[in-house]
């Protein structure tokens, strides 16, 4: 690996920045709850199915609450009440307290309240051994078949049927994949739900559901075993419905999850406090349940100029790092993004990647890393294409990413034909074992220009954390300073379904999972 470029002491300077800059926003955290985040706490206590129109029960049972200006206190009070009711299951529950005229209930004696309380928190204690359960299921298969030399080949499907998703899925990982990633239909990230059941008709992705999630897992298992070799599955954790994704993805033994602190403000207009509510709930679920995140900083460089825009990726990847070491995630569950994406036709491009690249690395020693391949500047000739995908592969070795998506020949299409995953794994087979230990036999010159070039990005990125350190991470959002786009606090979708915290506000999950 290359030389120092940037000491030590320069790295723990940004995690300082980073800890002060996020300081404030868990302050809001700490006083606010969402929608979402009470849909998944009912959601672990077992709520599932759908009501009238097929609207989920879990949003039926909120959006009353919430209407009834009463969701402050938290649903799992809520639920304990509907158990004190006469409640005989979790669609009881639902039933009674839809019916109940919440406004008027009768406040319970003190006594009365810590009853209910623990025999709330006895069922959630209960909920969440199943998951660590389910969990333990997981990483057995792992330890029984293990996964090979990283970076892991990822690489997607995006057929909008999860049954056609299954079967490119399995071919994918015949031909070598080590991660499969099932792509998100077009804007679910907007829906204030998360649809029920196995899917089959979605655009430009397949919906993300708890039984599509169940579906692809069993079917990856049964090739892990006939591989002998674990197959990973991911997902999306993001948009006005993290923390529910999270737990589903916790329960049917998803193994990563695409988890940002800012790509809904930004990429999709998703209130600021709304997300970082949301994902401070995902991240500790992803926490206790030993998903690795994939964070989106990937996408500044797609919306701003990547030569011009560096330093913003790794300012927000101190950010990103920080919000989730603040969450419980460890540094194996950090699989941080970043990408290839400086126009070709730029000299030096490959001396500017690596750099960037080994900046990254020397930043985050321990974290996985997750390299994305050329999308911004692809072109319609697919052979050139496909050179500029292997020259991604080479950096992802040279560099010991963890976790590398794969670049397609026909980039723009939103499901690659079948032959071009099998050439951009093979080629990244063959890359990766032909460059394997390139990193240990050349050093990089201090006074080069992969070395110069790494100390000014992080130089800049520096700058741009002792600004948000001193006008606020909301400031620097406003002014857009991260891919170019502008949010302001109170914009963007689902601001509604933040609730602010009654002083007596009840979430057993979260009072285990912070006292982990």
């Amino acid at each position: 690996m290359p030389g120092p470029f940037i000491t030590d002491e320069q790295i723990a300077r940004a995690r300082q920045l980073a800890r002060e800059i996020t300081d404030p926003i868990f302050s809001l955290i700490d006083r606010n709850t969402t929608v979402s985040v009470e849909r998944t706490v009912l959601r672990w206590f077992g709520v599932d199915g759908v009501g009238a129109m097929g609207a989920p029960l879990v949003n039926l049972m909120v959006d009353r609450l919430h209407a009834a200006k009463v969701l402050d206190r938290g649903a799992a009070y809520w639920y304990g009440r509907a158990l004190r009711m006469g409640a005989q299951s979790p669609l009881d529950a639902v039933e009674r307290l839809t019916a109940a005229p919440l406004e008027k209930l009768a406040a319970l004696p003190a006594e009365e309240e810590g009853k209910l309380k623990d025999e709330v928190r006895a069922e959630a204690r209960q909920a969440m051994e199943e998951l660590k359960r389910r969990v333990a299921q997981r990483e057995a298969l792992r330890s029984e078949f293990p996964m090979g030399a990283t970076p892991h080949k990822y690489v997607i499907v995006a057929t909008g049927n999860i049954f056609d998703d299954v079967d490119q899925a399995r071919a994918a990982a015949q031909a070598g994949a080590d991660v499969i990633a099932v792509i998100r239909s077009t804007a679910q990230s907007l829906l204030d739900y998360v649809p029920h059941g196995a899917t089959t008709e979605g655009y430009g992705g397949t919906y993300a559901t708890q039984e599509n999630f169940r579906i692809m897992r069993e079917a990856l298992d049964e090739e892990s075993k006939k591989l002998k070799r674990y197959v990973q599955l991911t997902n999306y954790s993001s948009g006005l419905c993290m923390a529910e994704i999270a737990f589903a993805a916790a329960w049917e033994r998803l193994d990563m999850l695409l988890n940002d602190a800012m790509y809904g403000i930004l990429f999709r207009d998703i209130n600021l406090r709304r997300t970082f509510i949301d994902q401070y709930f995902s991240r500790r679920i992803c926490a206790m349940a030993g998903i690795i995140i994939n964070t989106g900083e990937d996408n500044y460089i797609t919306t701003a100029d990547a030569y011009d825009a560096a330093h913003t990726v790794i300012a927000s990847q101190f950010i990103n790092e920080c919000f989730a070491k603040r969450a419980g995630l460890k540094d194996a569950q950090l699989g941080i993004g970043h990408s290839y994406e400086i126009d070709p036709y730029r000299e030096e491009t490959l001396l500017l990647e690596l750099s960037q690249a080994m900046l990254v690395r020397r930043c985050f020693p321990n974290a996985p890393l997750k390299y994305m391949p050329p999308t911004k500047h692809k072109e319609t000739d697919i052979f050139f294409s496909h050179a500029y995908d292997v020259m991604a592969d080479l950096v992802a070795v040279w560099t010991r990413q963890g976790i590398q998506l794969l670049g397609m020949m026909t980039e723009a299409m939103h499901t690659p034909l079948l032959a071009d995953r099998y050439v951009a794994l093979k080629s990244a087979s063959y890359i990766h074992r032909a460059a394997r230990g390139i990193d240990d036999e050349f050093v990089v010159r201090e006074d080069g220009k992969i070395a110069n070039r790494a100390r000014s990005v992080f130089g800049d990125a520096l700058n741009l954390l002792e600004e948000c350190q001193r006008d606020g991470m909301v400031a620097a959002i406003g002014k857009g300073r991260f891919g170019d786009v502008k949010r302001a606090e109170t914009g963007g979708k689902g601001l509604d379904g933040v609730i602010e915290k009654a002083p007596d506000y009840f979430n057993p999950f979260l009072e285990m999972l912070e006292a982990k």
